[in-house]
């Protein structure tokens, strides 16, 4: 199979699609790979790195679009890329429909076979390809939240693990899934106040055994988020619903009554957000201000530490790209159930139901459209 690695092109968004450990890993099972001119050259994976793997570097995305069976990405198709879809391409990246209307439009559109790393389930229900990503989102989350507590940045003023005689901040963490729990873990160390609220007592079971009194558990329900927000200097967002639109947990109402310089990180902003007032923004401008609470909603936060998260995502996502070249898209999601789940839009349909649901759009299963690819 010919795999072909465009340059990601989101503001800031250094990340790539394969690593040149991966490209060779490819290359030495017989296929072919096309990586974009510099498409990793912004954290240190240059041309000649890629050409020593065995890559052949083409000038332009087009020419990546143009060749390419199955285009490997980081982050979801710009509408420049979503342009150069084809029916016969196989695409394979984070596409985050569900709060995406354009795109989702687009890609229908294209007729091409659009694979979503964030939907693609492991044997335990789990999420392998979003986990990596949300391992450093969570920790991230904590390292952006102690900088927009800074007093420069509108914040509080507070230090995230205070000074003897000096309380420290209270980190409240909404979730206690992979982004909670890698926010606990840099929370925790940073010497803060921390409170991991979840729906799932097992889930509070692990980390109470994990953290013992060095964190509070506390169930999730509307009082206690209500309770907790209030006296929150830091509140992380990393509630997840696969595939679709995350709820909003925290409302206007309680964001208006929120401390003046508080801050929310809301992880959950790829799947719309789970705090009524957040909306995306970049790393170019990160924050805004509503009712005097800071809002850090970058949507691509794991691209600030861009050569990390690539080695991360592509020791993750390798496996999956190597199935679906040896044996082609439709054997390798007629014989992966859980690579099948990915399958979110495929010739023309939505294949991924909570996508259609949101959507209002008509829905198939996956396994109706394997025989159309």
């Amino acid at each position: 199979m010919l795999v072909g690695v465009p340059k990601e092109i989101k503001n800031h968004e250094y990340r790539v699609g394969l690593t040149p450990a991966a490209v060779q890993e490819l290359v030495e099972q017989g296929h072919e790979v096309i990586v974009e001119m510099n498409a990793g050259a912004g954290i240190g994976f240059t041309n000649d790195c890629y050409q020593n793997a065995g890559a052949t570097i083409v000038d332009s995305a087009e020419a990546v679009f143009e060749q390419a069976e199955m285009i490997v990405k980081v982050k979801e198709p710009q509408a420049v890329e979503r342009a150069r879809l084809r029916p016969h391409h196989t695409l394979f990246t984070y596409l985050h429909l569900a709060p995406d209307v354009p795109q989702t439009q687009d890609l229908i559109e294209s007729g091409a076979t659009c694979i979503a790393y964030e939907t693609v389930t492991d044997a335990n229900g789990r999420l392998p390809l979003l986990a990596p990503m949300s391992e450093v989102a969570g920790r991230m989350s904590i390292q952006a939240g102690a900088h927009c507590l800074e007093k420069s940045q509108s914040g509080r003023g507070v230090l995230m693990g205070g000074v003897p005689g000096v309380d420290p901040a209270k980190v409240v963490i909404i979730g206690g899934g992979v982004v909670g729990q890698n926010a606990a873990a840099m929370a925790v160390g940073m010497g803060a106040d921390v409170v991991v609220l979840d729906r799932s007592v097992d889930t509070l079971r692990m980390l109470d055994a994990r953290y013992g009194n060095r964190i509070k558990t506390v169930f999730s329900t509307h009082h206690s988020i209500e309770e907790h927000a209030l006296t929150a200097d830091l509140l992380v967002g990393g509630v997840l619903l696969p595939g679709a639109a995350a709820p909003k947990l925290v409302t206007k109402d309680l964001i208006s009554r929120m401390k003046r310089g508080s801050v929310i990180v809301d992880v959950a902003i790829d799947q719309g957000g789970c705090v009524e007032t957040s909306r995306p923004t970049t790393h170019d401008d990160p924050t805004f201000i509503v009712d005097g609470v800071v809002h850090y909603c970058v949507a691509n936060m794991p691209g600030a530490v861009a050569r990390t998260s690539t080695v991360a995502l592509t020791n993750a996502t390798l496996p999956y790209i190597v199935e679906i070249a040896n044996k082609g898209t439709r054997k390798a999601l007629q014989d992966n159930p859980h690579l099948l789940e990915g399958l979110n839009v495929c010739k023309g349909v939505v294949t991924c139901e909570s996508v259609a649901q949101v959507q209002n759009l008509a829905y198939r299963p996956a396994t109706e459209m394997l025989s159309e690819i």
